[in-house]
Parts: C-alpha cells; structure tokens; sequence
C-alpha cells in the first residue's frame, strides 16, 4: 500500500488558471492545494494571509530565516509574521521555488515586452503581477497597503558569493507540481505571470492546474513538522489559535 499522503486525500475541485490569469481562494484548515506546471517553465506569484485575521500575513524573512535557507522545498513551511504556519509543502518535484524576486507593475512589463493593450490585444493584453494581485486583493477588502512579498513558484534565482541575484531559466518542466498543506483557513492569492528576472523578452505567461483536495487521516505535515524545531514550534502557535 502507499504511504505518500496524496493516496489518503479526496479530490475536491479542479480548474485551469491561465497564463496571465489570477485568483484567489480560502484553502481551509485541512485541505491542500496542488499547483501543477502544465507546459513547463511556468511562474505563479503568491500571497498568503490569515483567512480569519488578514493582519496576519505572511513572512518571508521570518520562513527563510526560520529554516535556515534561502530557496523553498518540500519539508519547509510558510510562516506567518505571528509565527504561525499558514501552509506546508508537502510534496514537490521542482526542488525549488523563489522568495526573491517580487513581481512587476505595469510599466515594469510595459518597458520589458512594450506595449501590449487591451485596445488592441483584447483579452490577450500584457497583465502585470501588482495590477492582478491588487483586483484579488479587493474581492477581500484589501488594497495597496496590504500588498505583502510573493512567492514565486517553479521559478529559481540563485544567489552569489558576492549577493548577486541570477535567474536560472528551465527550473520547471512540464508536469512538475507542488503541494501545499493548510494547517490553519489561509487566504491565497495567485497570478501565473513570467518571473521578474526571467530573460524571455517576449509577454509569454505559461498556465498551471489546481488541485484541491481533503485530507483523510495523515494530512502529510509531519514531515515538515519534525524537519526543524523551529517548525515545531510554529505548528504549536498554529494549534493554540484553534483551541
């Protein structure tokens, strides 16, 4: 029989986000969410906040700083600036995903792949990742001042000796995915825009899957749990707010 946790989950809800795309969604204490590069070389920029407390958000610093690394994996947990655990990676076939890179505002992706409106291109006009987290944003009154740092799924940047930054192109490829595990109701924010730093001058955002699923039993936490004491510890903090 298999012990990977996803053979104990009930599927839930799937759909297509396209490239370009953005949505968001309460991934509920519970539940997980599988995000699943369709074409390769994708990119999805993510906020996280408490679904409960949206002044509880999350905190890349306190995350890499936590877990004594500088690139997001399967065993590593995304903290909240309250020390809690606002999702767990479960599961992961990329090995690596950015806390660097931030996304673009309008006339970033303007001055990079020129000009792209919706005069012209209709709904195929070029979206810039502040613009679509922002109309997210609003759906859950939030707005600019509670725009926080991203995640950037399936996207890579290394770091020199010397604190440079270097985008590596070809990190992801076509079926690989990540599972994220919410011990506690997070709001999740989503747009599958190209990374920043990626060198690719043409407008080209590449489309990902998601999975929700119910967990029946091992919510497969426990390896994340027990990778540092520090999670521990933020998986403590996550327990209290619900007693």
């Amino acid at each position: 029989m298999s012990t990977n946790p996803l053979a104990i989950q009930a599927s839930l809800y799937e759909e297509r986000l396209p490239g370009g795309g953005h949505t968001s969604f309460i991934l509920k204490r519970g539940q997980s969410l599988r995000i699943t590069d369709i074409e390769g070389g994708a990119n999805v920029s993510m906020m996280m906040l408490n679904a409960q407390q949206p002044s509880e958000r999350l905190n890349l610093p306190d995350t890499l700083k936590g877990q004594h690394t500088a690139r997001l994996q399967a065993g590593h947990c995304l903290y909240s600036d309250m020390g809690r655990v606002l999702a767990a990676i479960t599961e992961d076939t990329c090995g690596w995903h950015d806390s660097f890179g931030g996304v673009l505002n309008a006339e970033e992706v303007q001055e990079k792949y020129g000009q792209g409106r919706y005069q012209e291109l209709r709904n195929g006009f070029y979206r810039n990742g502040v613009d679509n987290l922002l109309v997210e944003m609003g759906k859950w009154n939030l707005d600019l001042q509670d725009l926080l740092m991203v995640v950037n799924l399936f996207s890579r940047v290394d770091v020199d000796a010397n604190g440079g930054l270097a985008f590596v192109p070809g990190n992801s490829r076509a079926g690989d995915a990540i599972e994220l595990a919410a011990p506690m109701d997070t709001l999740i924010i989503l747009t599958a825009l190209q990374h920043p730093m990626d060198p690719d001058p043409h407008y080209a955002p590449r489309p990902v899957h998601l999975q929700w699923k119910q967990a029946h039993g091992d919510d497969g936490t426990s390896g994340c749990r027990h990778s540092r004491p520090e999670n521990e510890r933020a998986f403590h903090n996550t327990e209290r707010f619900y007693l």
